[in-house]
């Protein structure tokens, strides 16, 4: 087994996109070699600034993409390949051996690609950075270790499913209760890190954190509490906390919620909205979904459901947080942000409510005023965003945890048995090719700079045709 702290040395070249933002050291390329030095300084002058390289500063910075909506950048999405052959090696430009397990999705900046992993038992928990262009091992670090982690219980989720936020200057990492910590995305050295956030998860942490403004905002909803957490970026405090307002309607005849807990259970990841001025951070639970002041914390308004086990992060069309309230009767519904906004809102500001057909895992992408949205059995929706109305079915088969993304005018729809679906985003929408790897997938793929970058069980893939190898 590799060392798990080991920490490889710098490559010798390093790309324009590392040298435009900043990210390489001039000695680090030009040693004493003053015409290399010439010629570094010349490329500097003539590669723009990193800004101007992306639509955010950077390709891939959170599970569900630069925008917070499942699509890629125009510029990350143009080149993609439609098509890959594993055995031939077709557009198939390096594959990586991991250890131990996660779902988290890459995140993506600098030309490196960081996500976590744990052992089976959940008694180690890592952080890889990946080279995007080599496919090397630049990190491969033990950030914690658990005496007794509390079992799973079940068969999909891992003790590394949150995938991480990155920043130009940091890297978040989180694996619910067990840890967070903020790394040095040149180094991975830990800047600080808090293990002191209760919640039994029972079966496991699922929810990601989001970075606003200067908080990074983390959801615990486990079987004995239920609240968000807002922590000072740079020096991990606590700043808030909210503690759900639900009432679950789990008691039994001995005054103790049913099943243990375990419908108070959610794992979403929330999102943040400007409304009238104000941020709101839109966070999904178990039987209700909330708006709170992202600088605060102070609820500002609730909406009730009937479901559990929220998995899907919001997304937001002009005044509309899109929600999936979780579990297999979940609803997919529109809630109206505005000044009037307050208190529970469920009979008022529901502008549509879409009760069947829903996904459960998959979270929704939302590209042109259309969500498309992937139902555990394979089923892809297209829905107006603006009205809820159906505008298109289509069956891809098989079974689906990863979430789909869009990238450029093709959906990729990635599931557990390692097939990646190719979807023309058009009306109706039209299957265009169907790729197949050796290992399923439960990580959700993402792009950057013309290539796909996709997790299975075991390994990761870069899909990328000749200009992006």
């Amino acid at each position: 087994m590799a060392d798990p702290t080991r920490t490889l040395p710098p490559m010798e070249v390093a790309s324009s996109l590392e040298i435009a933002a900043g990210r390489v050291r001039p000695e680090r390329l030009c040693g004493t070699n003053a015409l290399r030095c010439a010629f570094v300084g010349f490329l500097i002058l003539l590669t723009p600034p990193a800004r101007a390289l992306h639509a955010g500063d950077l390709p891939w910075p959170a599970r569900n993409g630069p925008f917070h909506n499942g699509c890629a950048a125009q510029r990350d999405a143009r080149g993609l390949p439609l098509a890959w052959d594993e055995a031939s090696g077709k557009n198939v430009a390096w594959k990586t051996d991991l250890e131990g397990f996660g779902h988290s999705t890459p995140v993506i900046g600098h030309g490196r690609l960081w996500f976590t992993a744990a052992a089976e038992d959940g008694k180690q928990q890592f952080v890889y950075a990946i080279d995007a262009r080599t496919g090397r091992v630049i990190h491969h670090k033990l950030l914690f270790e658990n005496d007794s982690p509390e079992p799973l219980g079940n068969a999909v989720n891992t003790y590394a499913s949150p995938s991480c936020v990155l920043e130009d200057d940091a890297v978040y990492v989180h694996f619910g209760s067990y840890g967070t910590a903020r790394l040095d995305p040149e180094t991975a050295a830990i800047v600080w890190h808090r293990r002191d956030l209760p919640c039994r998860h029972f079966r496991g942490p699922g929810s990601s954190p989001v970075v606003c403004q200067d908080l990074v905002i983390l959801t615990f909803d486990g079987i004995d509490q239920q609240y968000v957490a807002a922590l000072d970026k740079r020096t991990g405090k606590t700043v808030w906390r909210a503690d759900r307002s639900t009432d679950y309607h789990d008691l039994g005849p001995d005054g103790k919620p049913k099943l243990d807990g375990d419908l108070r259970k959610a794992y979403g990841t929330p999102g943040t909205i400007d409304v009238a001025g104000r941020t709101h951070l839109v966070s999904i639970g178990s039987r209700a979904a909330f708006g709170y002041d992202a600088a605060t914390g102070r609820e500002i308004w609730t909406v009730t459901h009937t479901d559990f086990n929220a998995a899907a992060p919001p997304v937001f069309f002009e005044n509309l947080a899109i929600i999936n309230t979780g579990s297999a009767g979940a609803n997919f519904m529109a809630v109206r942000l505005d000044a009037s906004t307050q208190g529970n809102v469920t009979g008022t500001h529901l502008a549509w409510n879409r009760t069947k057909g829903n996904s459960r895992l998959c979270a929704p992408a939302l590209d042109r005023g259309r969500v498309w949205m992937l139902t555990d059995n394979g089923i892809l929706y297209t829905i107006d965003a603006k009205t809820g109305e159906e505008l298109s079915a289509l069956r891809l088969g098989g079974s689906f945890v990863a979430s789909p993304i869009v990238a450029g005018d093709h959906l990729y729809a990635c599931d557990e048995a390692g097939t990646t679906t190719v979807v023309r985003t058009s009306v109706p929408p039209e299957v265009v090719a169907k790729n197949q790897l050796a290992e399923g997938m439960r990580a959700s793929p993402a792009v950057a700079d013309g290539a796909l970058y996709l997790r299975t069980f075991q390994s990761l893939y870069k899909i990328a045709g000749a200009a992006a190898k």
